[in-house]
């Protein structure tokens, strides 16, 4: 099947991590021209490099406003040329749990300025050089943000983290698919949510039987999702050949999950 994504310049941000590197991957597979930005993990991105001609990377601490300008003006001089499709893929989550309650307003700036703040600049960077693209980049236009689970439903002691995929998923989302097009009239917004998936920040989290059986409680296909299967749909709906009438969806990959597991046997006691 052809994707439709030959040539097409697809930045995806947040690549060195478990979602983003398998989406790379698959991109390049694909023989898209992937530039994968990464913070400070150049690692799994530098292995890639040597069997993809077709992969650049690129540098930035997207939650500083003069990185992300720097990031899109050394872009447009690359050898990808202008980015056509943008994966806002990057994100942090604390490892341990804070209720609201307890929750420091530091800890919570620096969840919405690393995740949301930082997806608004990426994305409002991405619309202002494809502003002054030509009418061929604009045709391949696409903005796809990575929500989650959290942002659904809620995840108690995670409330931050819960508030920037929410806005992602529905103000982000919603907003960007209705102003893409005054820009470029073929251009979609869309989202991915994830539930839990098997990537190295997860990956103690779910070496605990009992944390597996919560989390695939109300999970009808009773599987946790490999990043595969997250970036398959990525890669779908950044593909205008296959989803060129989708904008403004939320495609939940979290195997039918109906919801949050919230209280244990004692507890209804």
């Amino acid at each position: 099947m052809d994707f439709g994504l030959k040539g097409v310049h697809v930045l995806v941000t947040g690549a060195s991590g478990g979602i983003g590197l398998e989406t790379v991957k698959l991109f390049c597979a694909l023989g898209a021209n992937v530039t994968a930005h990464y913070n400070s993990q150049f690692g799994p991105i530098q292995e890639l490099l040597a069997s993809n001609s077709n992969l650049q990377h690129v540098q930035a601490n997207l939650s500083l406003e003069t990185a992300v300008v720097a990031m899109f003006e050394s872009l447009a001089t690359m050898p990808h040329g202008p980015v056509q499709v943008v994966i806002v893929n990057h994100a942090i989550s604390r490892t341990y749990p804070v209720p609201i309650v307890r929750m420091t307003l530091d800890q919570w700036n620096t969840i919405i300025t690393t995740n949301l703040t930082s997806s608004f600049l990426v994305c409002r960077e991405y619309l202002k050089y494809l502003e002054i693209a030509a009418p061929d980049i604009k045709e391949k236009a696409a903005i796809v943000l990575i929500g989650s689970t959290a942002g659904k439903y809620g995840e108690a002691n995670n409330g931050d983290y819960a508030a920037t995929k929410s806005a992602m998923m529905y103000g982000l989302n919603l907003t960007l698919k209705n102003e893409i097009v005054k820009i470029a009239p073929k251009g979609r917004v869309n989202c991915v949510a994830p539930g839990w998936v098997v990537t190295p920040m997860a990956e103690e989290v779910l070496k605990d039987p009992q944390t597996v059986c919560r989390i695939l409680a109300t999970t009808p296909l009773k599987k946790v999702a490999m990043p595969m299967d997250v970036a398959t749909q990525i890669v779908v709906l950044a593909s205008s050949t296959l989803s060129g009438h989708v904008s403004g969806q939320v495609v939940m990959v979290e195997g039918g999950m109906e919801g949050r597991l919230l209280n244990k046997p004692e507890d209804l006691q």
